[in-house]
């Protein structure tokens, strides 16, 4: 259908109240003239170019046309109303808006000509706070020794990750499942539904705990039992309240788990390793390993200490906070912080565990998650942050050099699931950090005091800054329900040539 002509300009009633911190809604009405004019304007647009059977192209009887198009002409001029007033009002207002608007009414508003349409939108913005002094800031940076204990952890790590597959009938405590996983609440409504889901059975040192479907479970182990393959045993939990997904939150979950195959990973040898990046020895593997490692050093001193300085906005800032997370505010922590640690170069299996940990914390993390957001921003205004295309480039080449891709190919699979913007937003925060850390005082701390300071921790909440390798096998997804709910599965490795 072609676009109508604008109608004439009238002001629309706008009223805007806080729902909460963060929050407002607007009601918003529509002049009767102006949807009576938009509605008669698109009726004219369609008589034109309407042809129907028995009649001439434009020729259409006016109350035949209306009959035949009239709901979906009413439902476009619905729309194309209500997204004008909208964005008119968020401009008019000077509204900071976050994130997509919402609204459980606006599907049953009705148009009719000669009355005005008035409905109501709730949208999330960024608050209004002040920035603290960022001068006298002291900042913690560790300093790593690379030592041969240090390497040959991160050897067992790769060779781990370029083992094969060894099937098993009766699977082990550390041992690989995949099968049918089904996900229902205590209504019955079904959440997710994989064919080809992988789980760990919990290793010794996990106490039992683990991860299925992307929710952490403190007796997971004992839940599962002694199984083999054709086995179907239940898991029941409680859903995450942070959990992207709301209708989970709180609820207890039942998830059934059909075990169709289990697999036990069998270490390669370094000999192996070397022939099948097709390096002339071992020792060529460790001193890769090694330079791997001196790479990894830089990025995680950084995070050290952007960690600091992330934490200190928090504590520092004062702003109302919301009452709840949102879904789209969890959405957005939990993508944030899969980039940071992806960009770290942390396992696919490892950046799975602490997502599921991001979703099982208490409200509090999760307001604090959302409060660092909206500082950083602001001080990304404050500091005038620029971010030019070649440092985007950059920074997807150095992602895909920690993952062992080409950047062509993270590229377009970025683009592909929509992160481009992720990766955009994390440059910007990292460079309003560093521009924080160059007004702050830096003392250099060994590995063993900062650790000790921090808990082992990140100031961010992110893992110890100990340099870690890259590439654990990818998790296998259920491409239409399962996105992120299937944990990493080992898969053997094809021969390729060192990079």
């Amino acid at each position: 259908m072609a676009e109508t002509a604008p109608a004439t300009e009238r002001p629309n009633k706008v009223e805007i109240s806080d729902i909460g911190p963060s929050r407002k809604k607007l009601s918003i009405e529509i002049p009767a003239e102006t949807v009576t004019e938009h509605l008669g304007t698109s009726l004219d647009t369609l008589l034109v170019e309407t042809e129907l059977p028995g009649f001439r192209k434009g020729r259409a009887p006016r109350r035949l046309v209306e009959k035949r198009f009239g709901s979906t002409l009413r439902r476009e001029a619905k729309n194309q109303l209500v997204a004008q007033a909208y964005s008119k009002a968020v401009e008019e207002n000077k509204l900071r808006v976050i994130g997509e608007p919402f609204s459980e009414s606006l599907l049953k508003v009705e148009i009719e000509d000669g009355k005005p349409l008035a409905f109501e939108v709730e949208i999330e913005v960024l608050p209004e706070f002040d920035l603290p002094k960022f001068e006298g800031i002291t900042v913690k940076r560790p300093t790593f020794e690379i030592t041969d204990d240090l390497v040959k952890r991160e050897l067992d790590r790769l060779l781990l990750n370029e083992g094969r597959l060894e099937p098993k009938t009766k699977p082990d405590k550390g041992d690989y499942l995949t099968g049918h996983a089904v996900m229902t609440d205590e209504s019955g409504e079904k959440h997710y539904d994989i064919g080809d889901a992988v789980i760990q059975i919990p290793t010794e040192d996990k106490n039992g705990r683990g991860m299925i479907l992307g929710v952490l479970v403190d007796d997971l182990g004992p839940q599962i039992g002694s199984v083999k393959v054709g086995d179907t045993f239940t898991v029941r939990t409680t859903g995450p309240e942070n959990h992207e997904n709301e209708k989970l939150r709180g609820k207890a979950l039942t998830i059934t788990f059909t075990v169709n195959r289990a697999d036990e990973i069998i270490p390669a040898t370094e000999q192996e390793v070397a022939e099948r990046y097709s390096l002339e020895s071992p020792a060529k593997v460790r001193e890769i390993i090694r330079e791997r490692i001196a790479q990894r050093v830089a990025i995680d001193q950084q995070a050290a200490m952007r960690g600091q300085v992330a934490k200190w906005l928090v504590d520092n800032v004062e702003m109302e906070t919301p009452e709840r997370v949102t879904a789209a505010q969890a959405a957005r922590s939990l993508e944030r912080r899969r980039l940071e640690l992806a960009y770290r170069g942390m396992d696919p299996q490892k950046i799975e565990e602490q997502i599921a940990e991001l979703r099982a914390a208490s409200r509090e993390n999760a307001v604090r998650e959302l409060k660092l957001f909206f500082a950083l921003d602001k001080a990304a205004e404050h500091f005038d942050v620029k971010i030019t295309e070649a440092e985007l480039n950059g920074r997807i080449a150095q992602m895909a050099s920690m993952r062992g891709e080409r950047p062509e190919k993270l590229r377009q699979d970025l683009f592909a699931r929509n992160q481009i913007g992720m990766v955009w937003n994390q440059i910007r925060e990292h460079k309003t950090l560093d521009a924080i850390i160059a007004k702050a005082r830096i003392e250099d701390v060994s590995v063993e005091e900062f650790n000790r300071l921090f808990g082992g921790q990140n100031a961010d909440g992110g893992e110890s800054a100990a340099p870690a390798k890259k590439s654990k096998p990818k998790a296998k997804k259920d491409d239409d329900d399962g996105e992120d709910a299937a944990e990493a599965k080992p898969k053997p490795r094809g021969k390729k040539k060192a990079e």
